[in-house]
C-alpha cells in the first residue's frame, strides 16, 4: 500500500519529505510531482528499484531514463557537455525540458542507453522535488509518469495513488501538474558541429531554446 505525503505546493513540509527521502533510499519507486507531470523516480544506483521503474511504466533499456538534477554543476557530473551545449542547457534550466547527452561514467552502465551511452538529464523547477532532491543528496533517476499503453501524462496525485497504490512506494501530493511532459531535446549532434534534435514538444517552450 503506496504512503501518501501531502505536501504544501510552495513551501513543501521538510519532514515529509524525508519520510519520502528514506522510502528512496530503501529501494522505493515514488511518485512525484515536477514543473511538467507527474513522474516515477527511484535510487540511481538500485538495479532492483531501477527494474521495478521500468516495469511500472512499460518500457525496456532502450527507453531513455531521466537523471534529476539540483543544478547544472551536479547534471556536468553525470553528462559530457562542451561549450556550446552549456550554453544551451544554461538557457533552459531549470525548466520543463530533457536533454539527451552523453553519459559520463559516473552513470551507471545500466541506466545509460546501451548502444549509444547516452542518458536524459534535467533540473527540474518545482519547490517539492527539488526539495526532495536536495534532501536525498544525488539526483533521482525518472520516467514521465505515462500508464502503460497509453501516450497521455498523468498529473492528479489522487487518480495515482487510485492506480498505483500496490505499485509503487509512495506518491508525493503537492497539488496537480501540467498535463504535459517535458519538452525533450538530443544535444549530442552538437558536439560534432551539428545541431539541437526536438524529439518531442512538450510544456518547455523552443522559443528558450532559440528552436
Amino acid at each position: 500500500m503506496a504512503q501518501w505525503f501531502q505536501v504544501h505546493p510552495d513551501n513543501p513540509q521538510i519532514r515529509l519529505l524525508k519520510q519520502a527521502a528514506a522510502l528512496l533510499t530503501q529501494g522505493g519507486v515514488l511518485a512525484v510531482p515536477t514543473d511538467s507531470s507527474y513522474a516515477l523516480v527511484c535510487h540511481l544506483d538500485d538495479k532492483t528499484a531501477i527494474d521495478r521503474l521500468r516495469h511500472i511504466r512499460g518500457v525496456n533499456d532502450k527507453h531513455h531514463l531521466t537523471l534529476l538534477c539540483r543544478d547544472l554543476r551536479e547534471l556536468s557530473l553525470y553528462a559530457k557537455v562542451d561549450n556550446r551545449q552549456f550554453r544551451l542547457l544554461k538557457a533552459a534550466t531549470p525548466g520543463a525540458y530533457t536533454f539527451i547527452l552523453e553519459a559520463t561514467k559516473e552513470v551507471p552502465r545500466r541506466v545509460a542507453h546501451p548502444q549509444r551511452k547516452t542518458i536524459g538529464l534535467r533540473v527540474p523547477d518545482h519547490p517539492t522535488l527539488l526539495a526532495l532532491l536536495e534532501i536525498h543528496g544525488s539526483p533521482l533517476l525518472a520516467t514521465t509518469l505515462i500508464p502503460k499503453d497509453e501516450t497521455q501524462a498523468l498529473n492528479d496525485a489522487d487518480l495515482i495513488r487510485q492506480r498505483y497504490e500496490h505499485q509503487v512506494a509512495a506518491v508525493i501530493d503537492a497539488g496537480a501538474c501540467s498535463l504535459q511532459a517535458t519538452t525533450v531535446v538530443d544535444l549530442t549532434g552538437m558536439s560534432e558541429g551539428g545541431e539541437p534534435e526536438v524529439l518531442r514538444q512538450g510544456s518547455g517552450k523552443l522559443e528558450l531554446l532559440g528552436l
